[in-house]
């Protein structure tokens, strides 16, 4: 495998991808939306287009692809966004339709294998569907399911396809900022914050790159990856941002139950659906879910992919500072 292709290779995963991929000697193209976050963000040795790839006829994706074995698919919407309803029908359109097409035309271009980005969601609705039966019916979960099923369906027979199921994700690139800056706005000057008792996957985007790799030159058909390198509590992960703020002495993060905040959240939950909104995932059960252990095993995925160690705590501490700092 010589050359890969990178949906979305100017975002913060699919800059990292590149930059894994450039070190292990790979000849890199890659499409992504304008502007350029940064000027000169990649180097000149990576075939970079500026444009919307899902305004391309067939043919001309066909033809951009077709000196291409390999493809990463680091584009999407994730679960922050708050569509008009049905937002079954905003992820369908974001995320499925296109999964479908471009494998489908990777697949007559000849690319060999196919790497798809997606959710850790998808993991934990399978493992825990008998406790929250309707996690895998949420829009964004029960999409991403979806996007694997078709681009698996995809490559049937002629292209492996594979897709990592990523966790939280910490790192800083030129020119964006991270969007954990969210969580420090809403922590900062709070007297309070408090945390669900339970805890995440995390990882490093370092890491992505090189599952991606490693899902590349070793993963089989329809093979998933939930990788993992650290598990964050939520606590830990409110009390690092309280730490970044400066606020420490001054924001206190107890551990709380759902039970508390259940009364607010349905609150919250009405305001939306009056709003013809709605989350990707409802409010209730997003935040039940923080009350559980959502961290897989990291070495079911770790020697496989070729995910070497790395400091998660040193690069949410990075991750913050530049929330923080800008």
């Amino acid at each position: 495998m010589s050359k890969v292709f990178v949906l979305g290779g100017t975002g913060f995963l699919g800059y990292y991808t590149i930059k894994e991929l450039l070190s292990r000697d790979y000849q890199v193209k890659t499409m992504a939306l304008p502007p350029l976050p940064e000027a000169d963000l990649l180097p000149d040795e990576v075939e970079l287009t500026l444009g919307d790839m899902n305004e391309l006829s067939d043919s001309q994706v066909v033809d951009l692809l077709a000196d291409c074995d390999g493809f990463m698919y680091a584009a999407g919407a994730d679960e922050r966004a708050v569509p008009d309803k049905p937002a079954l029908s905003f992820y369908y359109q974001a995320n499925v339709l296109p999964t479908q097409r471009f494998a489908r035309l990777a697949r007559q271009a000849g690319v060999s294998h196919f790497v798809l980005f997606g959710s850790y969601n998808s993991e934990f609705a399978i493992k825990l569907a008998a406790k929250y039966p309707d996690y895998q019916e949420q829009p964004y979960v029960n999409t991403r399911l979806l996007q694997e099923q078709v681009a698996f369906a995809e490559g049937e027979g002629g292209m492996t396809v594979t897709s990592l199921r990523l966790p939280y994700i910490f790192g800083t690139m030129p020119g964006r900022m991270p969007l954990w800056k969210m969580f420090v706005d809403m922590i900062r000057d709070q007297p309070v914050y408090p945390a669900l008792r339970g805890a995440t996957s995390s990882v490093t985007v370092e890491q992505v790159g090189e599952a991606a790799v490693g899902a590349l030159e070793n993963g089989r058909h329809r093979q998933t990856f939930a990788i993992n390198s650290y598990n964050l509590s939520y606590q830990e992960f409110y009390t690092m941002i309280v730490a970044a703020l400066g606020q420490t002495g001054k924001t206190q993060v107890p551990v709380i139950s759902f039970d508390q905040i259940k009364p607010q959240l349905e609150v919250a939950q009405a305001e939306v659906e009056q709003a013809g909104k709605e989350h990707g995932i409802n409010l209730l059960l997003s935040q039940q879910l923080q009350e559980e252990q959502l961290c897989s095993d990291p070495a079911e995925t770790q020697a496989f992919l070729g995910i070497k160690p790395h400091d998660v705590p040193a690069s949410i501490r990075e991750t913050l500072a530049k929330c923080v700092n800008g």
